[in-house]
């Protein structure tokens, strides 16, 4: 059933997050409509204004692991009342890459991880029936963290799992997209905003407490 409204949500975890390919900056939000991304988004849980707890060498040259960054293993949360339909787990949490080298050399990858399907791609993940002909995508979730089962009803803001590094991800972050099919391999992306946030701008100034809204490319939101 085509979705013919936008999708309200609950931000899907607790604490401060950047926005990362948000749509408010332009759609597509992650350059192309394949895989219902057209309206996606990500979160990168911050301290301050940073990622991870330390930079090194390893932060310019290398790879890094994804246990230094702050978001790797926060609880990811239900972002709407609905029941799980899909449930992906055992993919496995890879290195994350911040510097030029290890990007470029993982973007050489990318076409090999498309044709893997799903798991390659979202890593682990959940898809929610959120009502009302809409599916909600929770990805790249840390390996062996998922603790719900197909078939079960959630509410918004319960435990779904924990953020992780599987899948298309260079460092621990939460996707997250609203779709009109269960299958992200032929369904079509929907615009969502969320309910009751705190927005920190990107180009700095106090924050806004807004009852609806989507963050900017940049900004820092946590649950109002």
């Amino acid at each position: 059933m085509p979705v013919t409204e936008t999708v309200v949500l609950r931000l899907p975890f607790d604490g401060t997050w950047r926005a990362v390919n948000s749509p408010a900056r332009r759609v597509p939000s992650h350059g192309s409509d394949l895989f219902a991304t057209t309206h996606a988004i990500d979160f990168v849980a911050v301290a301050g204004q940073e990622p991870a707890r330390r930079r090194d060498w390893r932060t310019a040259l290398a790879t890094e692991p994804p246990e230094r960054f702050v978001g790797f293993g926060r609880p990811v949360l239900s972002p709407a009342a609905g029941r799980v339909v899909t449930v992906h787990d055992g993919e496995p949490d890879h290195a994350a890459r911040r510097s030029v080298p290890a990007r470029l050399s993982y973007a050489l990858t990318q076409a090999s991880r498309a044709r893997g399907g799903a798991g390659a791609l979202a890593g682990n993940h959940v898809v929610l029936a959120a009502g009302d002909g809409a599916y909600v995508v929770l990805a790249h979730l840390r390996a062996g963290s998922i603790g719900v089962r197909v078939g079960q009803h959630l509410e918004p803001g319960e435990p779904v799992g924990e953020c992780g590094n599987s899948g298309n991800s260079t460092q621990p972050h939460v996707h997250l997209q609203a779709m009109d099919d269960a299958d992200p391999f032929r369904a079509r992306g929907v615009p969502m905003v969320f309910a009751g946030l705190r927005v920190w701008p990107a180009g700095g100034g106090p924050p806004a407490e807004l009852r609806h809204g989507m963050p900017g490319e940049g900004d820092v939101v946590e649950p109002w």
